[in-house]
């Protein structure tokens, strides 16, 4: 039986955060890695040890299986916990770490390449009995068969990334004409993200809610449903808000999930924590959808609700011990997540990393903050955008969601744009908190809500350009905090004279008409549009590629595309120039 002593956390940001603190709290000490962008991180500063991993790119720092390795050694962990992302679900690096000499703190390699593979995930689930929706057998080899399928079955599909996961490289297509550029694209996701481009191709359900469990399973053959989770509320299959207990499941649903995720972990001889995941149709089919082979960026909303720290029962049972727990427990109350990410709502949730000026977490009753973040941190270009999670415990969910609106208003982070006014907005929207159903699904945020995320100025605020300076005045006797942009208040500052209107000049100038510009900053993927093309206002020219995530750039106007010189995988920054379409 492995004794544990000192952890190698093969990750970074507030999941190495979280981490860190567990071996605290069970008297074991932690080693970090950090790359160059991340010297400075939270994370190297609350680890007990931390060492560089020389570079920039994931490539050459996170995922560099033998430098980790290397940096285990050196420091002299006995074991090496993943995190969730990154090398997380990757079996030849849990069997590297075992041939090493070193605990590896996950499930198996062979229970990792099972269920991390689509195609067996849905074979291990078929013969568990789970409920399942239409798919390809295995992998499909080019754009014709995807398209073959859809004309068998119907759209829309999904084009999904064999091994992938955290929602990169699926892509839904809802025209037959559309299948060759998503087939590329997710692809590309794939091989960028996981380092693999196989995907497979399933009917995908329209309007689902995604409903999830909570798996522990240990060496001894117990096998433990903490609970379910609901993580609906979605943007490019990304999840933003989630939430424990599921609400408004059924009792027979409830008990469907918990017994098909408890076969298909024993099934798979899983041991660990784990995931099953699921879509819940309107009609309330249930339908698989994946296994994930790790820890959840959610998993605090499971923990708030049950007292059980995911964290620590991953190292007992990596140690060989028994489970804390022999029931599925049941949920006390209710908690909600909030992912806040360095992203911009305004500009369709891109990425936007950059230094965070100001992070003031909220305080009171049921209120936890998981961050990777301080003030006067940088969030690196080259990561994943999450900056921090903020989660809150209720009595009941419109406890949960009282009390989240309260946090949300306290929460202050300033300096880059983050989804903090898109959660406060959510949670004035009465399809996320009516009492008699849920109202979102997965493709809410890009349907429903996308007119508010247009016509909004206040998740407009979010933007850099557009950036609100809070102010208090006095209204008949009683204090109104005012948001104004920057440079109004500038101007009221210097009395509408000089300084005033050298602020205002300050303004970003409008772009000359027809230019096209980088809204990310990030990388160059590919041109779609060559130059001196005729392209229609709307058109797609060219892909970026920023924080793991794929983004589009559009024509502004119809016309001729004149581009710029620049070669695919340079690098940009959000507003540079690309080209331009004129007459």
């Amino acid at each position: 039986m492995p004794q544990l002593t000192k952890i190698l956390i093969a990750n970074r940001g507030e999941i190495a955060v979280r981490v860190a603190r567990a071996c605290r709290d069970h008297g074991l000490a932690s080693v970090a890695v950090y790359s160059d962008p991340d010297a400075d991180a939270l994370h190297v500063a609350v680890a007990d040890e931390a060492f560089h991993l020389p570079g920039t790119s994931s490539a050459e720092t996170y995922l560099d299986m033998d430098a980790l390795i290397d940096v285990a050694r050196r420091a002299g962990a006995d074991g090496v916990h993943p995190g969730y992302g990154f090398l997380s679900e990757n079996a030849d690096f849990a069997q590297k770490v075992m041939d090493a000499g070193m605990t590896w703190i996950g499930p198996t390699p062979q229970a990792i390449r099972d269920l991390g593979d689509k195609i067996t995930a849905r074979a291990i689930a078929q013969r568990a009995g789970a409920p399942l929706v239409p798919g390809s057998d295995g992998p499909v080899e080019s754009p014709a068969e995807a398209r073959a399928f859809a004309e068998e079955h119907g759209l829309p599909i999904a084009i999904k990334a064999a091994f992938g996961g955290g929602g990169r490289g699926i892509k839904v297509v809802r025209e037959l004409d559309d299948v060759e550029d998503a087939f590329a694209s997710a692809t590309r996701e794939a091989v960028t993200a996981f380092g693999r481009g196989e995907c497979f191709v399933e009917r995908f359900l329209d309007r689902p809610r995604h409903v999830e469990a909570q798996v522990l399973a240990d060496t001894h053959g117990t096998v433990v449903v903490v609970g379910t989770r609901d993580c609906s509320l979605q943007r490019r299959n990304q999840k933003l808000v989630e939430e424990a207990p599921a609400p408004f499941l059924t009792d027979e649903q409830r008990t469907r999930i918990h017994e098909s995720a408890r076969r298909i972990c024993a099934e798979a001889g899983y041991t660990g924590a784990g995931t099953v995941e699921y879509l819940v149709a309107p009609d309330g089919l249930i339908s698989f959808l994946e296994v994930n082979t790790r820890l959840q960026v959610e998993h605090p909303v499971t923990e708030e609700t049950t007292g059980v720290d995911l964290v620590g029962e991953q190292f007992r049972i990596a140690a060989g011990e028994r489970l804390s727990l022999t029931e599925d427990p049941r949920p006390r109350g209710h908690a909600l997540e909030f992912r806040l990410n360095a992203e911009d709502p305004a500009m369709g949730f891109l990425p936007s990393p950059g230094p965070v000026e100001v992070f003031e977490s909220p305080t009171g009753p049921g209120i936890r903050v998981d961050s990777g973040v301080r003030s006067g941190s940088v969030v690196p270009g080259h990561y994943d955008s999450l900056m921090a999670k903020l989660i809150v415990w209720g009595a009941d969910r419109p406890q949960a969601i009282a009390r989240a609106k309260d946090a949300l208003a306290e929460l202050r982070i300033e300096g880059l744009p983050s989804v903090l006014p898109f959660h406060r907005a959510v949670l004035d929207d009465e399809d996320f908190t009516r009492a008699d159903r849920m109202g979102v699904y997965t493709t809410w945020i890009e349907s429903a809500f996308a007119a508010e995320l247009e016509s909004s100025p206040y998740l407009g605020a979010a933007a850099p350009e557009n950036t609100r300076t809070q102010m208090t005045v006095d209204i008949d006797g009683r204090a109104v905090r005012l948001g104004l942009p920057s440079a109004v208040h500038a101007a009221l500052l210097g009395g509408g004279g000089s300084r005033g209107r050298t602020a205002l000049a300050a303004a970003p100038a409008a772009e000359d008409a027809g230019a096209v510009t980088a809204p990310i900053t990030g990388s160059l993927v590919a041109w779609k549009a060559d130059d001196g093309a005729q392209v229609a206002a709307g058109d797609v020219v060219a892909v970026m590629e920023a924080m793991k995530m794929e983004t589009t750039v559009k024509a502004p106007s119809a016309g001729v595309f004149r581009r710029e010189s620049l070669e695919p995988g340079t690098a940009l920054t959000r507003g540079q120039r690309l080209g331009v379409v004129g007459g």
